[in-house]
């Protein structure tokens, strides 16, 4: 078709099938220590490495950009859009991760963490959501961007406020957050990311299978997951992580001026500063009412 021939469409359908896909990889040293299933490291970037080759076959528009998520540090170890040689994509994103995962092991060295420890999913979700901003802004013209994150790691109560930050401006501005648990726990706060965000939220129940796992369900561009039946979630845990000690409540006190939860009561909001006014119990507040009935009489 010569270039007078294209329809006069043809831009404006152009984004619906071509995607930038972030993908962002679990790659704690301590989580992948402490895990138990035949699920290995290795194993686990042989199935990514073939699943983003499948994602550039589908469409030769199609970016990946991929961002290793570790213990101490998270960084940017491959973006297609920036290789002059793509038959080489491999060796160049193994060649970064190693490097990468030296790295942040050399600076937990000197901290003792119990168990799996946490990865620093706020820090690789904040640097996608910069990228699909500064490609935002390249033009009216772009692919459409999601995020894929390929967590194992259990949840950090510390950082609940910087991705509760990172969930509501991948909403504002219509970033679809997709999770593939890997790890034996759910995730609290993706499995919110994913239902704030229209995402797709899984747990697979095999792990030996990721790759048909990945491929069926996370390699349809946005365009065409209107056509499909993708899992839904069965539930999602709504709790919240308070402010003062980082753990997670059923029942707290809110700040009415900048909405931080606190586990107790303060009598000052450690966040903006507010003066509180004393908690009222139930049995406190009886009196007043009975006084207040007996006047209206």
């Amino acid at each position: 078709m010569y270039l007078h021939q294209v329809p006069t469409n043809f831009f404006d359908i152009f984004p619906d099938d071509v995607s930038l896909l972030m993908v962002l990889i679990d790659t704690n040293p301590f989580f992948w220590n402490s895990i138990n299933t035949s699920l290995s490291f290795s194993k686990f970037i042989s199935n990514v490495l073939a699943f983003l080759n499948s994602i550039l076959l589908l469409n030769q528009l199609n970016q990946v950009v991929v961002i290793a998520t570790g213990y101490n540090s998270c960084d940017y170890i491959f973006d297609s859009s920036a290789l002059q040689n793509h038959n080489q994509k491999g060796e160049s994103l193994l060649q970064k991760l190693e490097e990468f995962v030296d790295k942040d092991e050399s600076l937990c060295r000197d901290d003792s963490v119990d168990g799996p420890g946490f990865s620093l999913l706020s820090g690789s979700l904040s640097m996608a959501l910069c990228y699909i901003q500064k490609v935002f802004r390249s033009g009216p013209l772009h692919p459409r961007p999601r995020i894929l994150c390929l967590h194992g790691s259990p949840d950090g109560p510390g950082q609940y406020v910087a991705i509760m930050n990172a969930i509501f401006s991948a909403q504002r501005s219509m970033v679809p957050i997709d999770s593939c648990i890997i790890g034996a726990q759910h995730s609290a706060f993706l499995q919110q990311a994913s239902y704030i965000t229209s995402g797709i939220y899984l747990k697979p129940q095999l792990l030996d299978g990721l790759f048909q796992y990945l491929t069926t369900v996370f390699a349809t561009d946005l365009h065409s997951r209107s056509f499909l039946q993708l899992p839904k979630p069965v539930g999602v845990d709504f709790r919240a992580a308070c402010f003062c000690h980082k753990n997670t409540i059923d029942m707290g006190y809110i700040c009415s001026v900048c909405l931080s939860i606190f586990c107790k009561h303060h009598k000052k909001c450690s966040t903006c500063g507010s003066v509180f006014g004393q908690a009222q119990t139930q049995d406190s507040s009886t009196p007043d009412r009975k006084r207040k009935t007996s006047v209206d009489n």
